[in-house]
């Protein structure tokens, strides 16, 4: 999704783009990146959904959605959700020592 939004500086309108309107992702088979497990067809699902991320210039962006959110299936930021897991975990871990 992109919005207008007017630049002072510009003088002018710009297109102010999301990470999702710039993921390698955008346009494809969403069912590519949800596979059901890990093993058998899925396996290549996974190789091929992570070829796709592998070229994309907003997995970092994808990856922060994806662990704040607590996205618990699919290929986000080039990540399984059992590669996820403990970054999850490490980054509540963090968030309950800045907060606590």
């Amino acid at each position: 999704m992109s919005t207008k939004q007017y630049d002072p500086y510009l003088g002018e309108e710009v297109i102010i783009l999301e990470w999702r309107d710039l993921a390698a992702c955008a346009g494809q088979d969403p069912s590519l990146f949800f596979p059901a497990g890990e093993t058998g067809p899925a396996a290549e699902q996974i190789v091929q959904a992570k070829a796709i991320c592998s070229t994309c210039e907003v997995t970092e962006e994808c990856l922060t959605y994806a662990i704040e959110t607590n996205q618990v299936s699919g290929i986000w930021g080039g990540l399984t959700e059992d590669e996820r897991r403990p970054i999850r975990r490490r980054w509540l871990a963090d968030r309950r020592r800045r907060t606590g």
